[in-house]
């Protein structure tokens, strides 16, 4: 009996085992298998197989794995005798009917399809889904995260080209659409859109609005999540070196018996940590290159491009005695040369206008970008060199003279700084306080000119030590490091004053003002120590190198959405606390 059965092709596929000799099954593509099988009734003859008879409908997993549109005919044995195959007549042996003369009733139930021959005898005994080998995907290296590749340095087309050698071609369109995400990745995004997809403490915080190019869901590489800010920290613990340096050599602070093992050590411990911090920025620099590109494209984070310069200058101002005495002044100008060059591309641009004009990008750590100069003007005085550091000395007065009216008299147009931004507010102090040491250096004598900027420094500081309110109320993070070099530069420029104007005032002054910056630094240091390796909570997931280069089409529904959610999860963590009999 020939039964034709459109709907059976939609529904899945009837199957019996049952075994058989000199047929072979019908291919997957474009048609269904022919499979036979006996009415539950009556008898079957077999010679090969023993396997109990069963009918089978296997539902696949996905209706796209499946492409039988061209099915057009199931048959079956009835007990008429044997059945045609597309009008090819199937004998049975004799054989066949001696065996058959038990009947076995057929059972319903669901099994896994035996990989086999045409006789239905599994293949070295395994067993496995006829539609596995239409559905499985080739993989290339499909295990690892690919979502980080655009931030690699040596991934991208080369990485596809090296996989193409190792005969593992890509799909063209799974290429096609990674070569399209990477060409939007690597864009980097222009200033307006970290001002506008960015906000926190240095604009390191996503807007509700806004989503990242990145998982957010998940943990990032550490290297991807190590900000170029964390040289804040060579910066609080070397200008300590220099601190207790001075304290030890000053005239006017003899009378504390400060040793100079102190200065060697603090030394050496910011020499280890200058070597570490820089060590893991250069393997990042190396496997991550796009992420230091976003980060020196980001209106805050560029600043703290100077960073490892100034601290190097602060480990050769606080060199221990002990070590040497006189430095090479071809450290100087190697030292020197990388800040030179930001300085022509930063100040440049603040100069020439356009995005990032100084109005524009205005915010407190730009006077990292003027502490060099003075820096290496003190440094450079003190090694006996003339030009060069006069030459930077001025530069540094020019632009921090524009810096400071600016951040003062904050234009509309620019944004209210956020409140985690406050503790970067030291960093006014950072620049007199230097300069007035330096220039006495170079003039050789605390002269009014050093005492203006030193005065200029200390009511800076007052104005903002007043202020308790101001720099409370956020959690710790890398900005807090701001405070620390700042207040270590004003009472190294008080022990100096000191030294001029010797009196019970000025060395009360220096002794307090230094008992302050040492306990800021050691808190901080503890602090940093803590949330790295006790509470891994240092290094977030940096976001602000993950924004897309145009704001979302749908942001304000995103937004909606992590509201909602960011309320759904105050309310859950309120109901324990608010509704204790609601707890099992």
């Amino acid at each position: 009996m020939l039964l034709c059965l459109d709907e059976v092709a939609s529904i899945g596929i009837i199957w019996a085992p049952i075994c058989c000799k000199g047929l072979e099954a019908a291919e997957l593509h474009g048609q269904v298998n022919v499979i036979f099988g006996p009415p539950p009734s009556s008898p079957v003859e077999a010679t090969d197989c023993h396997e109990p008879h069963a009918i089978s409908v296997s539902m696949p997993a996905s209706p796209s794995g499946l492409h039988i549109v061209q099915a057009k005919k199931v048959l079956f044995i009835d007990k008429a005798g044997p059945t045609a195959i597309d009008g090819q007549p199937n004998q049975p042996s004799d054989s066949d009917s001696i065996n058959s003369r038990q009947p076995q009733q057929g059972k319903f139930h669901s099994q896994p399809i035996s990989a086999g021959n045409s006789c239905g005898k599994p293949t070295e005994g395994k067993v496995s889904d006829p539609f596995e080998s239409q559905l499985r995907i080739p993989r290339n290296d499909s295990q690892r995260d690919k979502r980080f590749d655009p931030f690699k340095t040596w991934s991208g087309k080369l990485e596809r080209q090296l996989s193409n050698l190792r005969g593992k071609p890509q799909e063209p369109d799974l290429e096609a659409a990674n070569d399209c995400h990477s060409a939007e990745n690597e864009t980097v995004p222009a200033v307006d859109r970290y001002f506008d997809a960015l906000e926190g403490p240095e604009l390191d915080t996503l807007r509700a609005t806004e989503v990242s190019v990145l998982p957010e869901d998940k943990k990032w590489p550490f290297l991807l999540r190590f900000p170029i800010s964390s040289f804040g920290m060579c910066l609080g613990v070397s200008s300590q070196a220099i601190l207790w340096k001075t304290l030890a050599i000053s005239p006017s602070m003899s009378f504390l018996h400060v040793s100079l093992t102190v200065n060697l050590v603090l030394w050496c411990i910011s020499l280890a940590l200058m070597a570490t911090i820089f060590l893991i920025y250069f393997l990042k620099i190396i496997f991550f290159f796009e992420a230091v590109r976003r980060e020196y494209h980001h209106p805050i984070r560029v600043n703290f491009f100077f960073a490892p310069w100034i601290a190097c200058l602060f480990l050769v101002l606080g060199l221990p005695p002990s070590v040497t005495v006189n430095v090479h002044a071809a450290i100087w100008y190697v030292l020197m040369a990388p800040i030179f060059c930001l300085e022509l591309k930063i100040y440049g641009q603040w100069m020439s206008g356009g995005q990032r004009r100084l109005s524009k990008v205005a915010n407190p750590s730009n006077h990292l970008s003027i502490v060099g100069n003075f820096v290496g003007a003190l440094l450079g005085a003190s090694m006996g060199l003339k030009e060069g550091p006069i030459f930077f000395f001025a530069v540094g007065l020019a632009h921090y003279t524009v810096l400071f009216v600016t951040l003062y008299q904050r234009l509309p147009t620019n944004a209210t700084l956020p409140k985690e931004l406050h503790p970067v507010f030291f960093l006014f102090v950072a620049a007199p306080s230097v300069a007035c040491m330096a220039w006495a250096k170079i003039h050789g004598d605390f002269d009014y000119g050093s005492r203006i900027a030193y005065f200029i420094a200390m009511f800076l500081y007052a104005s903002l030590a007043v202020r308790i309110n101001f720099f409370r109320g956020f959690r710790f993070s890398l900005a807090w490091w701001a405070y620390t070099f700042p207040m270590t530069g004003a009472a190294v420029a008080t022990i100096k004053y000191s030294m001029e104007v010797t009196n019970v005032l000025t060395q009360s002054l220096s002794v307090g003002l230094s008992a302050i910056s040492t306990f800021t630094v050691t808190a901080l240091l503890v602090s940093t120590i803590i949330h790295a390796f006790i509470l891994h909570d240092l290094f977030p997931n940096d976001i602000s190198i993950a924004i897309t280069q145009k704001r979302p089409k749908f942001s304000k529904k995103l937004a909606h959405l992590r509201s909602a959610s960011s309320d759904m999860k105050d309310i859950e963590a309120s109901l324990p606390k608010n509704n204790p009999e609601l707890e099992l």
